[in-house]
This record gives C-alpha cells, sequence and structure tokens, in this order.
C-alpha cells in the first residue's frame, strides 16, 4: 500500500481522506467528545469549522475565572472596572490572532499541532525552555487553586443547608480541610488514568459544570436586583478610608487586574484548537474570525457576571460571589452551583496535571531506560468496566504530587490571591511574549522598524503589569499568611 503523506507531497494523490500532511482529513476533534456535544445541542452539520472552533474557545476561556470577577469590579469601581476587563479582552484577541498566523512553519509551511511545538520549531529551545517553565509553573499554580476553590464550594453546598434550616443569622461555620482532603482523595483516582485520550467525557462534563453554574450566578444576581437588593456602590469601587487604606486600595487594584488576567487565560490551547480546522479555507482566517466571535462572547459573558455581581453586593463582594452568601435562596439552587464548581474542578485538574504528569514521567524514562519499575505496566482487570493497565511510576509520582498541592492548598487557603498569582504570572509569558516573538519571526519585521517597536512595546507595558499584579498577588499571600493559623481554614 503506498503512503498518503508520500503521495500527498508528490502531488498524486487524489483522495480527500487525507490532509496536507498525510494525516487524516480534519472534522473539528478537540478533547474528544465537545464536537460531538456541539452538533448535539446546536445541530451543526460538519465539522471543523467556524463554528466548532468559536465554540471550542468560549468552552475553554469559561471556567472558574468568573467567580471572582465581582470582587475584581468592586475594586476598581463602575467605570475602570469594565474598561479594565474590556482592554485584557482586546490585547487577548489581538495577541490570538498574531499566534493563528504562527500555526504554520514560517519556512517549511509544516503544521505545528500544539502551542509548544510552535514555539519550540519557531523561537528555539533557550526560549522553549522559558515556555517550559512558564507552563508547568502554571500547572502547578491552578492545581493548588482549584483544591481551594473546591473546598470552599463543598463547604458552600453544606452551609447552604444549614442556613436553610438553622436561619440566615446562623453561623454554620465548616472547617475547609476536610474538603480539600476529600478533592485530593478524588484527584488521586483520576490521576491514575493514563493519559489526555481518558479524558474526553471528563472534559465534556467540566464544560457543562462552568456553563451551569456561571448562568445560575448570573440569574441569581438578576433576580436580586429586580427584586430591589442593591450593595453599596461607586464609580471607583471601594472607597478609600471607607472600606480600605490607601495602600489596601493600590494592592487590590493590582490583585483584581490578575483576577482578570486569570479569566483570560486560554492561549496554551488555541494552537490545538486551529489544528481541528479544515484546511480550505487557511486556518489562519478562520481561527481569526473564530477568536473574535469567541472572545466577544466571553467578555459579553463576563461583564454580566462581573457587573450583576458587583450591583448587588457592591463594595462588600466577596472573592468567589458563590461562596461568599449574600445569597441564601433558593438554597438548593446555590448548592447545586457549587457542586457544579466542584465537579467542573475535578476534571479541569486533570486537564491542567495531564501535560505535567507526561513531562516527569518521559524525563524518567529517558534517564533510566532499563528500570522495570518505569517501564512495566501491569493489566489488571476492573470487573464489568475494563483492564486498566497499573505503573509504579505512575503511582508513585502522581500521588507525591496530588498529595503535594492539598498540602500546600490547606498552608495557603487564599483564593484571591492564588486566582491573581496564577493569572498574573502566566498572562504575559504564554497570552503575549510567545505570540509577539513567534509572529516577529514568522513576519520577518525588521529589528526596530515601527511595527516590531509598537509589538515590543505592547509586551514590555503587559511585562510590568503582570509583573505589578504579582507582586500584590505575593504581597496579599503574605499578609494572609502572619494571620493565619496552617491547616485551619474555615468556611
Amino acid at each position: 500500500m503506498s503512503n498518503p503523506g508520500s503521495s500527498l507531497e508528490n502531488g498524486t494523490n487524489n483522495t480527500t481522506d487525507f490532509d496536507d500532511d498525510g494525516k487524516p482529513r480534519r472534522k473539528g476533534w478537540f478533547f474528544g467528545l465537545f464536537d460531538d456535544l456541539f452538533l448535539v445541542v446546536f445541530s451543526w452539520q460538519s465539522k471543523g469549522t467556524l463554528l466548532t472552533a468559536s465554540a471550542h474557545i468560549i468552552t475553554a476561556v469559561i471556567g472558574s475565572g468568573v467567580l471572582s470577577l465581582a470582587w475584581a469590579v468592586a475594586q476598581i469601581g463602575w467605570i475602570a472596572g469594565p474598561l479594565v476587563l474590556f482592554v485584557f479582552s482586546i490585547v487577548t484577541w489581538f495577541c490570538s490572532t498574531l499566534l493563528a498566523d504562527c500555526y504554520r512553519h514560517p519556512v517549511t509551511g509544516a503544521r505545528h499541532y500544539t502551542y509548544r511545538q510552535a514555539v519550540k520549531s519557531t523561537l528555539g529551545g533557550t526560549k522553549f525552555r522559558f515556555l517550559a517553565l512558564a507552563q508547568y509553573s502554571n500547572f502547578i499554580g491552578v492545581s493548588i487553586g482549584y483544591t481551594i476553590t473546591a473546598s470552599f464550594s463543598m463547604a458552600a453546598v453544606k452551609r447552604a443547608i444549614c442556613f436553610h434550616k438553622e436561619g440566615h443569622k446562623a453561623g454554620c461555620h465548616t472547617t475547609n480541610n476536610k474538603f480539600m482532603i476529600l478533592f485530593g482523595i478524588a484527584e488521586l483516582i483520576l490521576s491514575q488514568l493514563p493519559n489526555f485520550h481518558k479524558l474526553s467525557v471528563l472534559s465534556v462534563v467540566a464544560a457543562i459544570m462552568s456553563f451551569g453554574y456561571s448562568f445560575i450566578g448570573i440569574g441569581l444576581s438578576i433576580a436580586q436586583i429586580i427584586g430591589g437588593n442593591h450593595g453599596r456602590t461607586s464609580l471607583i469601587g471601594v472607597q478609600v478610608g471607607v472600606d480600605v487604606t490607601l495602600e489596601e486600595k493600590i494592592w487590590n487594584i493590582l490583585t483584581a487586574m490578575g483576577n482578570m488576567a486569570f479569566a483570560y487565560a486560554f492561549s496554551m490551547v488555541l494552537i490545538e484548537i486551529q489544528d481541528t480546522l479544515k484546511s480550505g479555507p487557511p486556518e489562519n482566517v478562520v481561527m481569526k474570525k473564530a477568536s473574535l466571535i469567541g472572545i466577544v462572547i466571553t467578555t459579553t459573558f463576563y461583564l454580566l457576571c462581573g457587573l450583576t455581581g458587583y450591583a448587588v453586593f457592591g463594595n462588600d463582594a466577596s472573592g468567589n460571589f458563590l461562596t461568599g452568601f449574600g445569597f441564601y435562596e433558593p438554597y438548593w439552587l446555590i448548592a447545586l452551583a457549587n457542586v457544579c464548581i466542584a465537579v467542573h474542578l475535578v476534571g479541569a485538574y486533570q486537564v491542567f496535571c495531564q501535560p505535567f504528569y507526561d513531562f516527569v514521567e518521559t524525563q524518567c524514562a529517558k534517564t533510566w531506560p532499563a528500570n522495570k519499575l518505569i517501564k512495566t505496566e501491569h493489566p489488571i482487570k476492573v470487573p464489568l468496566l475494563c483492564t486498566y493497565n497499573f505503573n509504579m511510576l505512575r503511582l508513585v509520582c502522581r500521588t507525591i504530587y496530588v498529595v503535594t498541592m492539598t498540602v500546600i492548598a490547606m498552608l495557603f487557603p487564599f483564593f484571591n490571591d492564588f486566582v491573581g498569582f496564577i493569572g498574573a504570572f502566566s498572562f504575559w509569558p504564554l497570552t503575549i511574549y510567545f505570540p509577539i516573538e513567534m509572529y516577529i519571526v514568522h513576519a520577518k519585521i525588521v529589528r526596530f522598524s515601527s511595527k516590531w517597536i509598537l509589538l515590543k512595546l505592547l509586551s514590555y507595558i503587559c511585562l510590568i503589569v503582570s509583573l505589578l499584579a504579582v507582586a500584590a498577588s505575593v504581597r496579599g499571600l503574605v499578609v494572609n499568611v502572619t494571620s493565619f493559623k496552617p491547616f485551619q481554614s474555615v468556611s
């Protein structure tokens, strides 16, 4: 049989079953079952199109970042809050268009199947190692942040039921540690799944959950506003001398910007989404349109969450508007929203951690190629389910990782500061720096030309903003640690 890849290169293959790289023709696959889900819901007749790419972007963007937007707007106010969120959306969209042009190699025209592959082939080894550092640090931060958020949500379910039974004046306090341990046990089990291909169902469930709790939050806020419940708000947000000191105001604004950056942290999957598109029309043209559609819809969604949440809670908005208990009734809906958050984060944790697991296990296999404990897979038949391939390295490494992340979360259970830190730390390198640097190489932009200067200026401005937001989040963590007793987090 002939090789379809060779035939394509020679221009002799007339079949429509393969793309130009010899792989089966793209039909829009991404995270396993997403396309099938979208086809069922929206009755789309084809895959790998503008519509499917836009849907993938929306699914990738909307997540737990929406929970902190009411607090973030409260720190900045009615004018600057929406404006800053809008600026983040514009910058993210602009850099996503640059990234779309980097899908194919600037010289050979070969496809880049992943973000990491694009950086490595375009920028080389040194910058690729910087990318790896940024990505893996982000994975670790996300693991800790998700553990904290999920435990708060599980505690909120218990508190919602308690408030309904005992009244809104009751304390209904509960320790968060047991919920962090419960979340950690769930991740210990799921982390033994070998790779991404086993996570497709988990990814679909996580996506549905993220939309579920977001819509519940917006709906509850709108219901409160219609009912005449309004918080104390102002054009400049929390007021100096009334709510906070001047120093606290400045630090909170910077942390809020980190929270907003976290809400737009999706650039690392854009190349993967672009790789789902059909060959014609050109992938970069379709991807630019999809990025615009996706970001417009998600920004509208974010503005609804942030502004309606601020309108209801005002300057007293909590860091997570679904666990801060500005809402009490209907208690079952509050509990359902928090269940959705916890279930979403159970799946999202694994999606973020699998690349880190793969990196560690691949490096171990390269370092000790003859070690049977690392290489050997032991098939274990699970009654009524399937055959599970047990591996000692996978068990030990992933258990150590999950246990370590859980312990750190119990030591530093500070939601907004962690979200702000993750967002600020990852936003510049992954969303700004690498897309700009790759585009400069790809488009062969002359050094010190006006276009080169403007792109570099954008990168440096975003770097300064990110560094300030990182400093604010670290400062918040330090301040909270000094007044917090380890392993005694209470909701």
